[in-house]
């Protein structure tokens, strides 16, 4: 038989679907995806230049929440690996969180379009497309879009997340965790961005210099440093995200009356100049889940899989102890029911101790046009089990919507490394329209509960209104009965010893006149 009868055609690949003609590589690999359980279908094996439609891809549903990465460079189509994923697990009754940088991700509450392309897809694929939305709700970070607003007080978000916010160095850091210790001990309630710049500039000021020599380790040249980085933080706009009615993470826990999982999208193009901000903000809200969920241990499905898109962000320039806290929680979330999957370019934007936690991988097409393309690619290759495939060369020919893709089986030992081709989302690749995302927010039952921001009596107002205070006449009626006048009470004498503040000291049943308990990144645990 001659070159010309043996060479593989160029176009159309051949999506044979006889198991007995497949290479011996092929038949090892499809069987390490036979599982017997519910999973979610990704796609079909890819070998050799052929799509095998009867060898499918799948991911063990209750391996959701031993965690994922789906990585690749821009345009090779981790955007719609998020949104495939995610449908199947609201179709499974698993609520999912979305984090929506590029504002394309709405669309997953609308039908789909079966255009030429989609419909090509799925016949390759063997793929049952029929278009569907699903139940969706859309956030916003502090109302900067479309979406509900999603607040946080600045006491819930705590030092150590709002220290990296800031840009602050480590000491700063912990000077900061000192000025948060001060606030929660003497009842100063830190809801928005002024209550902690009150609280630092009364310890700056001639009033409260005798409170900060009390706070060990707490400079006025540090304390001073960080008043500034507030006020230019506020400057920016960025006061909108903190303060009250504070989000509830457990709202992203919800299905629909149809039982199927509530896919929460929180739209982030309005923050992307401020990309720290935002990443910061995604690891709160895990924080957050993770302080308030009951352990449960392994499930039959996870109770949310929660997208942490751009997480290369949220990893640079952060110190030891808040890489520390970070493979914590990611370690410890799981057994709270919930499945975290970071999405970035290449796995090295993924610190090595977060990366070994990662059970699921999607790893889209890689760039090798640089020394440092080339270094990044065979890092990759390295993070992979031993593989049938030449992954080097893989990874850098794949095409839009296939993937290498590895996970954890039903007992939980990594499957084997499979090239696929992706299975076409079945909601709209693309957003919705913005009419229609603004009825769907105004038509949720948390807009009522969310949409209004809330101004309370905090320590801003309590140590204005102590500073307005008119000082008490004892010097003179000390006077005219002629005693020696005695020294006036200085003004954080006259907060902490202000008859409002003794009632609130004696209050056991709410967080002031004690310490808030903290936890992982100095968040603090609240009370629902």
């Amino acid at each position: 038989m001659g070159d010309s009868e043996t060479a593989r055609p160029a176009a159309a690949p051949d999506i044979r679907g006889n198991a007995s003609a497949r290479p011996r590589e092929a038949l090892e690999i499809s069987a390490g995806y036979a599982f017997a359980g519910p999973a979610l279908d990704l796609g079909a094996l890819l070998w050799d230049g052929q799509c095998l439609p009867d060898a499918q891809i799948r991911i063990p549903l209750p391996m959701l929440n031993r965690h994922g990465l789906v990585a690749g460079a821009t345009g090779t189509g981790k955007t719609k690996t998020l949104q495939l994923i995610a449908e199947q697990l609201s179709a499974q009754g698993v609520p999912v969180f979305l984090a929506d940088v590029k504002g394309d991700l709405s669309g997953v509450s609308a039908p789909g379009t079966g255009d030429d392309r989609v419909r090509g897809r799925a016949a390759a694929v063997r793929q049952q497309w029929t278009p569907a939305g699903f139940p969706a709700e859309f956030f916003a970070l502090g109302g900067m879009g479309h979406g509900i607003p999603v607040r946080a007080t600045v006491t819930s978000f705590g030092p150590v997340l709002l220290s990296k916010v800031l840009g602050l160095n480590q000491t700063q850091e912990q000077s900061l965790g000192l000025i948060f210790h001060y606030a929660d001990t003497k009842g100063l309630e830190l809801f928005d961005l002024k209550d902690l710049r009150a609280v630092v500039a009364f310890l700056t000021s001639d009033e409260g210099k005798a409170e900060l020599r009390q706070i060990g380790g707490l400079s006025t040249a540090t304390a001073g440093v960080i008043l500034r980085s507030l006020t230019a933080f506020e400057a920016q706009g960025m006061a909108e995200f903190f303060g009250e009615p504070e989000f509830a993470t457990g709202d992203f826990l919800r299905t629909a009356a149809d039982g199927r999982g509530i896919v929460s999208v929180l739209e982030l193009p309005a923050v992307q100049d401020r990309p720290q901000l935002f990443s910061t903000f995604l690891m709160w809200l895990l924080a957050d889940l993770f302080h308030d969920l009951p352990e449960v241990g392994d499930v039959d499905k996870p109770k949310l899989v929660f997208f942490f898109d751009e997480a290369h962000l949220l990893f640079d320039g952060a110190s030891k102890a808040f890489l520390d806290s970070i493979t914590q929680t990611v370690r410890l979330i799981r057994s709270k029911g919930v499945g975290v999957f970071f999405v970035t370019q290449t796995p090295k934007d993924v610190p090595s101790d977060v990366l070994g936690q990662l059970g699921n991988r999607v790893q889209h097409a890689l760039r090798a046009f640089t020394p440092d393309d080339q270094k990044a690619l065979k890092a990759t290759v390295k993070t992979f089990p031993n593989s049938a495939y030449d992954l080097e060369e893989l990874l850098t020919t794949l095409g839009t919507g296939e993937a290498v893709v590895t996970v954890l089986s039903e007992q939980g030992a990594p499957t084997p490394v499979a090239a696929t081709r992706l299975r076409a989302p079945e909601s709209l690749m693309g957003p919705v329209d913005g009419a229609a995302l603004d009825r769907a927010v105004q038509g949720s039952a948390l807009y009522g509960r969310y949409a209004q921001a809330v101004d309370r009596e905090s320590a801003y107002e309590k140590l204005t209104a102590e500073r307005e205070r008119p000082r008490p006449q004892q010097a003179q009626a000390r006077a005219e009965r002629g005693r020696a006048p005695e020294a006036e009470p200085t003004l954080v004498e006259q907060v902490v010893g202000s008859g409002m503040f003794k009632s609130l000291a004696r209050s056991v049943g709410t967080q002031l006149g004690r310490e808030i308990t903290r936890s992982l990144f100095g968040t603090a645990r609240r009370r629902r």
